[in-house]
Order: structure tokens, then C-alpha cells, then sequence
């Protein structure tokens, strides 16, 4: 059974003293909640206040990117070891405004989706579309592009997330329906059951981010392929990614 995973990414809002008394709201409000893993992916420089804070929890801490060399003359930039040592356990990698603002391409997206799982730390490796790629039914094609990309040279699922965002959805307050986000997800899980077998295919969790709200997540997590969300704006507001979480316990 696959447990799902939320994980809120904050990008680039809140100061370390926000952040602590955001993350220690959800840490209160989610102690007691069973069946769902919890992640938050706070800016650079409250990744290490956070983990602190969270160091008796069970709510993983993830980065939002990383670069693929471990050291050296990369100003500006965190290597997975680097975001390891100051807590990370996740490092989200490939999001579509990385592809879109900061130049990312498939083959980048595989360098940093290998570095970060042999560094043996959790990656979630982000897919999906734009509007003109869906209106022009490439969907699925870019789909397999990107994980083809992505997923070359990694040999392990067990570190491995997928998190399908349709770009189209993500800040417009449009979101896939439930049957349009399945139907990528189960191609997404075929396409994972050709690369590692039927069987490691259903172990991987593949979650959905696209404008995830507490008015629409139940219905978006009652789908057989999708395993939780990757929350953007509605992780900001502590009841609200609250409430996705509690929306994504199995029934």
C-alpha cells in the first residue's frame, strides 16, 4: 500500500521567524494525524531553523532544488549534501518554474534527480505540461519526455517521487480535473512500469500539484494513481494545507 505524501512547497515566501511559527502550527495541528506522510519545503535559509524545530516530528524537511555537483566554484549554488547537512530530507527537483524561469531541461533535471538519490536523500522529480502542449494533445508526449529524461541513469525507485503539475493549473486557480489528473498518472506509473516492472511501479508514489485546495483535494485524492499532492500557494496558510492533508488519509 502506498502511503501518500503531501509536501507543501513554501518557494520563495517566508523568513526563518515565519517559517518557525508556521511549521510550528502544522507540527501541533498534524500530531495526531495517521496514514499520511507530511513534508514542507521551506526557502534555503530556514531549512536548518526548520528541521530544528521539527527534529521530534515525523513532518519531512524538503528543498526545492539543488545543483548536481557535490562541491566546487558553483557560486550561488546547494548541493544535496549541503541541504542534507542543514536537514533536508527530500530535495524537490525539475519544477516547472525551474524549466520555465531559470532555464532547466530534461537532461539537468536527470543530472540533479541522480545526484540527489545517490546521495541516497528522497527526490521529487517533477512532470507536466503547458497549456499549448495540452491543447495540442501533447500531453503524454511531453510527459514521456521529461521522465525519460529525468529518470535516466536512475537505477532505484526506492527514493523516488513524481510529482505530475500541470503548468497550466499552477497559480491560475485552474486545476485538472480528477479524471484528467488520472488519466496522466496511470500513464505516468505505466511508463515507470516499462522502465523498473509492473511491480516496482506500484510502490512509487506519484502525487498531483496544480492548484491542490481544500475544496478540491478529497476528490483528487480518491483517485486510484495519485498518492497526495505537492502544494504550492495553499501550503501557505496553515489551515488550509492542513486540511489537504487531512483530505489525503486513506478511507
Amino acid at each position: 500500500m502506498r502511503i501518500p505524501f503531501v509536501v507543501g512547497n513554501w518557494k520563495l515566501n517566508k523568513t526563518i521567524a515565519e517559517a518557525l511559527a508556521h511549521v510550528t502550527e502544522i507540527k501541533n495541528q498534524l500530531g495526531a494525524v495517521k496514514g499520511v506522510q507530511v513534508g514542507v519545503a521551506p526557502p534555503a535559509t530556514a531549512i536548518c531553523a526548520v528541521a530544528k524545530r521539527l527534529e521530534d516530528s515525523a513532518i519531512a524537511v524538503c528543498a526545492q532544488d539543488a545543483y548536481w555537483e557535490p562541491n566546487g566554484a558553483w557560486t550561488g549554488e546547494l548541493s544535496p549534501q549541503i541541504l542534507q547537512d542543514a536537514g533536508a530530507s527530500w530535495i524537490i527537483v525539475g519544477h516547472s518554474e525551474r524549466r520555465q524561469h531559470f532555464g532547466e531541461t530534461n537532461e539537468t533535471v536527470g543530472k540533479k534527480a541522480r545526484a540527489v538519490i545517490g546521495s541516497q536523500i528522497g527526490a521529487i522529480v517533477c512532470v507536466g505540461e503547458t497549456l499549448a502542449e495540452r491543447d495540442g494533445g501533447r500531453t503524454l508526449n511531453v510527459i514521456d519526455e521529461q521522465l525519460a529524461g529525468a529518470l535516466d541513469g536512475v537505477m532505484t525507485t526506492e527514493l523516488l517521487v513524481i510529482a505530475y503539475e500541470p503548468v497550466w493549473a499552477i497559480g491560475t486557480g485552474r486545476t485538472a480535473t480528477p479524471a484528467q489528473a488520472q488519466e496522466v498518472h496511470a500513464h505516468i506509473r505505466s511508463q515507470l512500469a516499462s522502465r523498473y516492472g509492473a511491480e516496482t511501479s506500484q510502490m512509487v508514489r506519484i502525487q498531483y500539484g496544480g492548484s491542490v485546495k481544500p475544496s478540491n483535494a478529497a476528490e483528487l485524492m480518491r483517485q486510484p494513481d495519485i498518492d497526495g499532492a505537492l502544494v504550492g500557494g495553499a501550503s501557505l496558510e496553515a489551515s488550509d494545507f492542513i486540511a489537504i492533508v487531512k483530505a489525503a488519509r486513506p478511507s
